[in-house]
């Protein structure tokens, strides 16, 4: 790491909201999302030169992923991530000058025990930090003309291991030097509980006729995919009767791959290890089974990492995300019997690209590439947040990317003409217009290009759509 590194300070921050409306029903655990709420930040730095910038992020506010507790409404949970931004900025404000990650390591500690000390637990304290962070990132990289791949090579965020220690001896310098982020990625596709799977099961009266996909049949016609997440409920009878439905529509492919998404419903391993040996045993079930790739936080956090998974883990690779409340979260699964974990821009961008460096790492010691981090998806919304996560999972190494905002939103809602414009301008190769000139995500041959995001000075955003969306958020 080079002692020039740029030292700044966060100046001002601004929060905006967006609601956002689901043109379809998404079932995940034991929740069925219908609307939600997106929040923008917009921060304004000084380098120790005395320049000024403004970098941006956004992050739709998901009820019920954050904190489950059933006592909770989404209006409590949208109010615990307002409040999750408010402690970050406040803490990144008062922490002065330093580099980009300094800052970071500065303030997370402190942050997660002040969240702690209000109930708020960890996905709720990483919430806030991560927006202020990319934010912070994508500010320092504009002033310097950047895009956020070549100051991640150089290292200009001054990224160390002062908050995952055990990198220590980890050639990190060395690590983001060689990141080199494919310009694509493969979707993968989430199959909700509450899906249709084929045109038939539609019902007429309820037809959406917006010109999206209403099945994973016809979103499989419309886009390409050979690339799914399916999602469970915990009860295993169920379950396996479910994806053996999918694997029906599936198995018309010549080839795919699936994960499963538990969303913590399995109430120990054992429950989880009935549904295994459940599915391992149902003929219909026989090719999908043998294209499963893993298994993501099938265990309710609470009870996640308390006991060794060994059993299930010896059947199929387990992943933690939920679990994923701070930066020992992963090391604390390795020890269980976990072999995966979940990078998501919603839980920190320093988070995910040292979860990464830990697999390199520990692949290396172990020789055989157990290891793994995927990319997932907490339905990022078109516009600022689905480009900088898309820019992070190829940042991390992922062939592939949870994607399901594009199914369930249609297109980038509350956008008006001179930010829909922007956007399909200066990212054509991730946009197709719909009824009337909105932003609708582009898949074609089951593959997101992104590569104007990925070029693009900043962290995934070209700044005249930046600007016009800001803009229309202060209208």
């Amino acid at each position: 790491m080079g002692t020039d590194l740029p030292i700044v300070r966060l100046v001002d921050a601004a929060v905006f909201e967006r609601p956002v409306s689901l043109r379809l029903p998404f079932r995940f655990g034991a929740v069925t999302l219908r609307e939600a709420r997106q929040a923008f930040l917009r921060v304004r730095i000084e380098d120790g030169a005395g320049r000024t910038g403004f970098g941006h992020a956004a992050e739709l506010m998901v009820p019920k992923w954050f904190d489950k507790a059933p006592d909770l409404s989404n209006a409590d949970n949208e109010a615990q991530l307002r409040r999750s931004l408010a402690l970050a900025i406040e803490a990144m404000s008062a922490a002065g000058p330093g580099t980009a990650f300094g800052l970071h390591a500065a303030v997370e500690a402190p942050l997660h025990a002040v969240a702690a000390g209000e109930d708020l637990p960890g996905l709720v304290a990483s919430f806030g930090l991560a927006l202020v962070d990319r934010a912070i990132l994508d500010a320092l990289c504009r002033l310097d003309g950047v895009a956020v791949a070549d100051a991640l090579r150089a290292n200009r965020p001054g990224m160390d291991a002062r908050t995952a220690p055990d990198l220590a001896g980890f050639d990190l310098d060395g690590f983001l030097g060689r990141l080199d982020p494919a310009d694509s990625l493969k979707a993968r596709h989430t199959v909700g509980f509450a899906d249709a799977l084929t045109e038939a099961e539609v019902d007429p009266g309820a037809r959406i006729g917006d010109g999206l996909p209403e099945s994973l049949e016809a979103a499989i016609g419309t886009y390409g995919l050979d690339r799914f997440k399916l999602k469970l409920t915990g009860d295993p009878m169920r379950d396996v009767s479910r994806v053996t439905s999918i694997a029906a529509v599936l198995d018309r492919l010549p080839d795919y791959r699936v994960t499963l998404d538990g969303n913590e419903q399995y109430p120990d391993a054992d429950t989880l290890v009935d549904f295994l040996d459940r599915l391992a045993a149902e003929p219909r079930a026989a090719r999908l089974r043998a294209n499963l790739l893993f298994v993501e936080q099938p265990i309710a956090r609470a009870v996640a990492l308390s006991r060794p998974v060994t059993a299930a883990a010896d059947r199929v690779a387990l992943e933690i995300d939920e679990s994923d409340g701070g930066m020992e979260a992963f090391r604390t699964a390795k020890a269980l019997g976990y072999t995966g974990v979940s990078s998501k821009s919603c839980k920190g961008l320093y988070r995910s690209l040292l979860n990464a460096a830990r697999v390199a790492a520990w692949n290396a010691e172990a020789g055989d590439g157990r290891f793994f981090l995927s990319a997932e998806d907490l339905t990022t919304q078109a516009g600022i947040a689905v480009q900088q996560d898309l820019v992070l999972a190829a940042l991390v190494g992922a062939g592939h990317v949870e994607r399901n905002g594009h199914h369930y939103v249609d297109g980038m809602q509350g956008a008006g003409a001179g930010e829909a414009a922007a956007f399909l301008d200066h990212h054509g190769d991730l946009y197709r217009a719909g009824p009337g000139g909105r932003p609708r995500l582009a898949i074609e041959g089951g593959r997101i290009a992104f590569g104007s995001a990925l070029r693009a000075p900043g962290l995934g955003v070209a700044g005249p759509a930046a600007e016009a969306a800001f803009a229309a958020l202060r209208a």
